[in-house]
């Protein structure tokens, strides 16, 4: 396979940059949750927080980073390439007060009906704990405005990454995590010495942090002459465009966030601290998402936008296998990686406060059963803006049904025998069987891709793993010898040293 070299060139220098903002934002996250897992460890006021940023949490997904996100930046790079500033400016008004008016409606309902949002998303066994689901009701209410400062915050990125703009948008996380970090922790031990609880401090940085992390991307889209001119057209072709890609991919996201209510149930209904455990790992497994899949995914849409809309689908189909085969040189490795050293990451990330031995041990199983899914999940963030592109979306749609089977299926079978485990594992089998499905659709659909290609990227990722971890493996073992003081290792590393420096 032929792929121009400047497409691939584009696509490589754009995910860079948005891996480099990542990396920022994911390591200011687990930073974060540092912050979360020193102050409440893994037990009652952070399994209420986890459920409850779940609600908000899912219909970002939906509306926001995940629908809104990939349908606007279809359409609006369309528009910025054949209809001219006008008509483009005009869009994103439209689609920004549109946006800001239904949001504020499901965030008023979701405040006034917190209450039965709650006891639909939790066991009997979560009900039973005394104050927890009234704890999780408070904080619930607290974070359902988080939708609007996201979803918003969603569409000013596609503005920025259609114009070229890559790495203040991804550096956006950053100034959320950096929000929730400061003005959640200074709020927890203000509201604690006043007696109220110090888990609600979290709650408000969590709102602080999404409005920073709106705030931060506007001088950048000041730059870029945007115009902003408040209307509201609901006939707009544009706006009705966008709502037709997003409605299939709604039902579709959404199926996926069945997932994340199937798994909070059984997990509610475990040991305490199952969520917790899981919210953890689950966390800490977004890392690698992020700067690998995500980093690909926001570089390679607007490039296939844009050879969508001139009908460019060589090229097109080239771009997605690129894309893809970066993917599977970077994910695989990572895995490797993420399972041999699981214990001491999870150990020294977070192992602080609250936070115990125990919690560590049962983190990191958690992280390992994640990890398998790793390849497939960063594949499929790849794999779906494809399908924005030839505005075609009942297939991530169906995908995401088979994945919500294949999720429901694993937790059975496996829930008594691996616990908080299973819902991990359900997550990686649910993510590999929807890779599975989309690849097949996709060599349909693009009259096949070289699969060789493909396979060229998998043995190389395979073999740089391999190289890398015999390589530190063997270090670490020889710097714990010398350590040791073993004599006979000291003396033949003492010989090398001195040959190396004659």
């Amino acid at each position: 396979m032929q792929q121009p070299a400047e497409d691939t060139g584009k696509i490589a220098r754009s995910a860079s940059k948005v891996s480099i903002a990542v990396m920022c934002s994911r390591v200011l996250g687990l930073v974060r949750e540092q912050a979360f897992a020193v102050l409440f460890g893994a037990g009652f006021a952070f399994d209420a927080f986890v459920v409850a940023f779940r609600i908000p949490n899912l219909l970002r997904d939906l509306f926001g980073e995940g629908a809104l996100s990939a349908a606007f930046v279809t359409v609006f790079s369309d528009y910025d390439e054949t209809r001219g500033p006008e008509a483009t400016w005009k869009l994103a008004s439209n689609v920004i007060v549109f946006i800001t008016i239904l949001l504020s409606i499901i965030t008023l309902l979701g405040i006034l009906f917190a209450d039965k949002i709650v006891l639909a998303l939790v066991d009997a066994d979560f009900e039973k704990i005394p104050d927890k689901v009234a704890l999780t009701h408070l904080l619930t209410m607290i974070m359902f405005p988080f939708l609007i400062f996201i979803s918003l915050s969603s569409v000013v990125m596609g503005i920025l990454n259609t114009k070229g703009r890559f790495f203040i948008p991804a550096l956006a996380s950053s100034f959320f995590n950096l929000g929730s970090i400061i003005g959640g922790v200074s709020l927890a031990f203000l509201l604690s010495k006043n007696g109220q609880p110090s888990i609600v401090g979290m709650a408000i940085g969590t709102l602080m942090g999404g409005l920073l992390q709106l705030g931060g991307q506007l001088p950048s889209l000041l730059r870029t002459d945007f115009k902003f001119k408040p209307h509201l057209n609901l006939k707009d072709p544009g706006l009705q465009r966008i709502l037709k890609l997003m409605a299939p991919a709604v039902f579709g996201l959404a199926a996926l966030q069945i997932n994340v209510f199937i798994n909070t149930y059984f997990a509610s209904s475990l040991q305490e601290g199952s969520l917790s455990w899981l919210n953890y790992a689950f966390r800490f497994f977004q890392l690698p998402v992020g700067v690998f899949g995500v980093a690909i995914s926001v570089a390679t849409l607007p490039l296939l936008s844009r050879q969508a809309a001139t009908k460019d689908f060589a090229r097109l189909k080239n771009t997605f296998t690129s894309s893809l085969t970066m993917a599977f040189s970077l994910t695989i490795p990572a895995t490797v990686g993420l399972i041999l050293l699981a214990d001491p990451i999870i150990r020294i990330i977070f192992e602080h406060g609250s936070f115990s031995a125990i919690d560590t041990f049962k983190t990191a199983e958690a992280l390992r059963f994640y990890v398998l899914g790793l390849f497939a999940y960063a594949s499929v963030k790849v794999m779906v803006p494809v399908f924005y592109a030839l505005g075609d979306t009942r297939y991530p749609v169906a995908g995401s049904f088979l994945a919500v089977g294949a999720n429901i299926l694993i937790i059975l079978l496996s829930i008594t025998s691996l616990q908080h485990k299973a819902m991990a594992l359900s997550i990686s089998g649910a993510m590999t069987v929807n890779f599975l499905f989309l690849g097949l659709i996709l060599y349909r659909k693009l009259e096949g891709f070289s699969l060789s290609y493909l396979a060229t990227g998998l043995f190389l990722s395979e073999l740089a793993g391999i190289f890398f971890f015999v390589l530190s493996g063997a270090a670490v073992y020889g710097i714990a010898l010398y350590l040791l003081k073993l004599h006979e290792f000291k003396m033949l590393a003492d010989k090398m040293l001195g040959k190396i420096k004659g």
